[in-house]
């Protein structure tokens, strides 16, 4: 109730509360470990003020959305890699550090939400408009989780040069649907985002940007895992397809 009161009291209460917490946490945790919990009290505070808003009769409860799928996606990100491959955990896991390029974008959608509503405030509120949003990112993200699940120690968030004794070609589960199902949950995850957000620039931009992200990456990829695997990741990715939208891979041929 202190967090949600009004004007300087709110926020005082706010400034105290993350100052509390963030004073417990030094005195609990070692230097490594107080700064993964400090990330992870980050998402945890941002995802229980996203649901505060998604629960309200706020003009922002869309935005509430928003703050819950991009608060629980980093979060799950670290959870299912420590999982799943704790030899790479890192605080990079969290992938809240992901790029310059990620970040702006992120920033950008924030940018574009105020202005529109502050201007165009009917346009923040069509709520089948967000639902579908909400579905696609809830699709996503779940779809990118089951693939990391899938692939176990295979998964890494950086393409690996060098193969190692336990890495194997995964090709069950959503494997046998897409041949890239984290990279195809990642995109339709990213773009459903901004149609939550009611963001049409956003919405073009996010598409095009991710598109030209995962096409450069998925070639990069695809050269290594033909390195590794040969002809038998050629059998693979000519019968099973990529996921994303006009990208068909690398095209090499042994």
């Amino acid at each position: 109730s202190l967090l949600a009161a009004p004007g300087l009291r709110g926020r005082l209460a706010l400034a105290l509360h993350v100052a509390g917490v963030n004073a417990a946490l030094l005195l609990i945790y070692s230097r490594p470990l107080y700064k993964i919990a400090v990330r992870a009290c980050f998402l945890g505070f941002a995802f229980g003020c996203g649901l505060l808003l998604s629960t309200g009769r706020s003009a922002w409860r869309h935005f509430g959305w928003y703050m819950c799928s991009l608060s629980l996606f980093h979060y799950s990100e670290y959870l299912v890699t420590a999982i799943n491959n704790p030899r790479s955990l890192s605080l990079d896991s969290f992938l809240l550090n992901h790029s310059f390029e990620y970040n702006l974008a992120a920033l950008s959608s924030w940018v574009e939400f105020t202005l529109e509503k502050l201007f165009f405030p009917e346009l923040k509120q069509i709520t089948w408009l967000s639902t579908v949003g909400l579905l696609m990112v809830i699709f996503g993200d779940c779809l990118r989780k089951a693939a990391m699940l899938t692939a176990g120690s295979n998964f890494n968030h950086i393409v690996q040069n060098e193969k190692s004794d336990t890495h194997t070609l995964v090709t069950s589960g959503v494997y046998g649907w897409f041949r890239h199902p984290s990279y195809v949950g990642w995109f339709y995850w990213s773009i459903g985002t901004q149609v939550l957000l009611c963001n049409p620039i956003c919405v073009v931009g996010y598409a095009l940007a991710s598109w030209r992200f995962f096409r450069e990456r998925i070639e990069e990829e695809e050269i290594t895992l033909i390195h590794f695997f040969g002809e038998e990741y050629l059998e693979y990715k000519r019968k099973v397809p990529s996921g994303l939208p006009f990208i068909k891979g690398v095209k090499l041929e042994l």
